[in-house]
C-alpha cells in the first residue's frame, strides 16, 4: 500500500456528464463531490474554445462553485483556459472560427483572477505571454506548431495537437521532451500516447517535470455514447471519444484510471502526483492510498 498526496488534475473538461463549458454552479459542485470520492483533491476546470460571453458566464459559475464548495469536495484551484489563443493548423476538436490572436487586448475580454493556466500557440504570441507571466499565470504551449518554448512554463498534452518530430527541424514536442526545465502534461490513457512514446518520455524527460492529466471529457464516467462538445457531435465507442471525422476529442479516463493503466505497465511513480504540487507551489495535509493493484482510495 502506497500513501501519497491527493491527485490534482490541471486539465479536465468535465466528467459524469458535466461539461465545464456549460455547467451550472450546482452541477460543478456535484462533480467536485464525486471526484473527491475517487481520490482527486483538486482540479483546474478547463474551458475550451467558445464565444466570449459563454466563457465569461462559465468563469462566473466556476467562481460561484469555488465559494460554496465543502471540505468533502475536490478543490477548485483555478481555471485552465485552453481555448481561443490556439493555432488553427493544430485546432483538434476546437472551433477555429472563434480563435483570437494572443494579445493583451483580447485576453482582457475574459480576464479574471481565477484563471491560473493559459494554453496558447507561442508562435502566434504578440504580447500575451509576458503579460500573463507578470500576473503569475502559468503559460503552456499547446495546439501549436512553434518550436521556441523559452518563454513558457510548460506544454499542454505533449505530442497531441503539435507538429510532428522531424530530424532537421525544431518542433514543440521535441523541445519539450529534451528540455529539463519545462513541465509537460501527458495523457497516458492508452489512447493518446503509445507505449513506446511513453517509454521515450520517461527515459528522456526528468520524471519530476512530467504532469499527469486526464483531459477528461464530459462523456467520461457517464452513460452517454453521443454528446455535443465544443459545438460538435462526439461519439464514444467504449475506448475513445472522437468527432464524426475521427478526430480525438479528449480522454475518457480520469487520473485514477490512468494511474492503474501506468501501474500495470510498470510506469507509475508517486512523483507523478507530487509534480503538480511542485509546479503550482501547493501543499496538502490530506492523502490517498494506492493498493498493490493500483486502485486509488478516496481522499482522507
Amino acid at each position: 500500500m502506497l500513501r501519497t498526496k491527493p491527485i490534482i488534475d490541471q486539465h479536465l473538461h468535465g466528467c459524469f456528464g458535466v461539461d465545464f463549458n456549460t455547467a451550472t454552479t450546482d452541477e460543478v459542485l456535484a462533480l467536485l463531490e464525486k471526484l473527491y470520492g475517487l481520490g482527486v483533491g483538486g482540479i483546474f476546470p478547463t474551458l475550451m474554445t467558445d464565444e466570449i460571453p459563454n466563457i465569461q458566464r462559465q468563469i462566473s459559475n466556476i467562481k460561484s462553485a469555488a465559494k460554496k464548495q465543502t471540505s468533502k469536495m475536490a478543490r477548485i484551484l483555478g481555471v485552465h483556459l485552453e481555448g481561443i489563443f490556439l493555432n488553427s493548423k493544430k485546432k483538434g476538436i476546437h472551433d477555429d472560427s472563434l480563435f483570437l490572436m494572443p494579445n493583451v487586448e483580447n485576453y482582457k475580454k475574459i480576464e479574471d483572477e481565477i484563471i491560473k493556466i493559459v494554453t496558447l500557440a507561442p508562435e502566434l504570441d504578440i504580447d500575451l505571454i509576458k503579460y500573463l507571466r507578470s500576473n503569475n499565470v502559468k503559460v503552456q504551449a499547446g495546439h501549436c506548431v512553434g518550436g521556441d518554448l523559452s518563454k513558457v512554463d510548460g506544454v499542454t498534452h505533449l505530442f497531441n495537437a503539435m507538429g510532428e518530430v522531424h530530424h532537421r527541424n525544431t518542433q514543440t514536442a521535441l523541445e519539450a521532451v529534451i528540455s529539463d526545465n519545462l513541465y509537460t502534461e501527458i495523457i497516458a490513457d492508452g489512447v493518446h500516447l503509445s507505449d513506446d512514446i511513453l517509454k521515450l518520455i520517461f527515459k528522456i524527460k526528468p520524471l519530476e517535470k512530467i504532469l499527469l492529466v486526464s483531459d477528461s471529457l464530459p462523456i467520461t464516467k457517464s452513460d452517454l455514447k453521443v454528446m455535443m462538445f465544443g459545438g460538435k457531435e462526439i461519439f464514444y465507442d467504449g475506448d475513445k471519444a472522437t468527432s464524426k471525422d475521427g478526430t480525438l476529442a479528449g480522454s475518457t479516463k480520469l487520473i485514477p484510471d490512468i494511474i492503474k493503466i501506468l501501474g500495470e505497465k510498470g510506469m507509475f511513480s508517486p512523483v507523478l502526483i507530487e509534480n503538480t504540487y511542485n509546479y503550482h507551489g501547493f501543499t496538502s495535509d490530506k492523502y490517498i492510498e494506492i493498493d498493490d493493484n493500483f486502485n486509488v482510495s478516496s481522499v482522507r
